[in-house]
């Protein structure tokens, strides 16, 4: 079986907010790798440029700016960047990036890994260190990757509990990389998108954007963006560490319902390189499947 290339190719990937380039403006990113030149005419369109003659596809929505790195200008594009439902041309209220010292693989599965919450990010606005309790969600594949079914919020922190009443809570990931996580009262909306980045083979970007129709969020916004700092940093000294016991090149051991979401990431990259080398369409390998851990 051919290696799993580290970056995918011919997909779109999170670039920068739209805020960060304003008209007549040009900003220098680093992503797989490459140097990109972004730039924005005095129209407001937007453009990337790797060199004299070769460029990248952009899309701008919802105030983000995507990135389509292909093979070549030839390349199709195949699919639509990712959005916010319900939400329009709106643009996010709240964002925050943060560099981890990683590659991309370690930092996708540390977001999209259920079971590190109860040790990873103990707090009393978040949850309670005392007590691990059983979970059960029902996933079903979705475009690129798989979404854990729209469900009743159980265990309703501090935060969720300033959303309203009756909770109910979906997320969604699909490669390369970016998980959104929806929740919806009865009167409010708010949604998170987080999308990981690479930047080279040691370094990867992670950038959390919030959307909501809560009328109060300007007010608490620096304290939910001190929370999401707070989040990120401690992912970040976790990553830290792991690289520490990585130097040494140790198997990677993926077991047990916990580790699924992991093990499923690892099968659709594989499928979408091979889909890609192979001149073939993409084709899900995910089914709906009920998986069982304990958080």
């Amino acid at each position: 079986m051919a290696k799993i290339p580290l970056f995918l190719r011919n997909i779109w990937y999170y670039a920068l907010p739209s805020k960060q380039l304003k008209p007549g403006q040009t900003l220098s990113k680093t992503l797989l790798n490459e140097l990109i030149v972004f730039s924005r005419d005095s129209s407001g369109k937007v453009f990337a440029k790797l060199s004299e003659t070769k460029s990248y596809p952009i899309q701008e929505a919802q105030g983000n700016i995507w990135i389509y790195m292909s093979n070549d200008e030839t390349s199709l594009i195949l699919e639509d960047i990712p959005r916010i439902p319900d939400f329009g041309d709106q643009s996010h209220q709240a964002f925050e990036s943060i560099r981890l010292p990683c590659d991309v693989d370690h930092a996708v599965v540390g977001l999209i890994d259920p079971a590190h919450i109860a040790f990873v990010h103990q707090a009393w606005w978040w949850r309670s260190p005392e007590t691990l309790n059983e979970v059960v969600k029902t996933f079903d594949p979705s475009l690129y990757g798989f979404t854990m079914r729209k469900h009743p919020l159980e265990q309703q922190t501090f935060f969720y509990r300033l959303i309203g009443r009756n909770p109910q809570i979906e997320i969604s990931f699909r490669l390369p990389g970016i998980r959104i996580e929806g929740v919806s009262t009865d009167k409010n909306m708010v949604y998170n998108l987080t999308a990981i980045t690479p930047i080279s083979e040691t370094e990867t970007e992670e950038t959390t954007l919030f959307y909501t129709t809560l009328p109060w969020f300007p007010i608490l916004q620096p304290l939910l963006l001190w929370f999401t700092r707070s989040f990120l940093n401690q992912d970040r000294k976790i990553l830290l560490k792991q690289q520490i016991g990585l130097k040494h090149n140790p198997p990677l051991t993926l077991v047990g319902d916990a580790d699924a979401q992991a093990r499923w990431y690892y099968r659709l990259k594989a499928e979408f390189a091979r889909s890609q080398i192979q001149g073939y369409s993409f084709v899900n390998p995910i089914r709906e499947k009920i998986l069982r851990w304990r958080s």
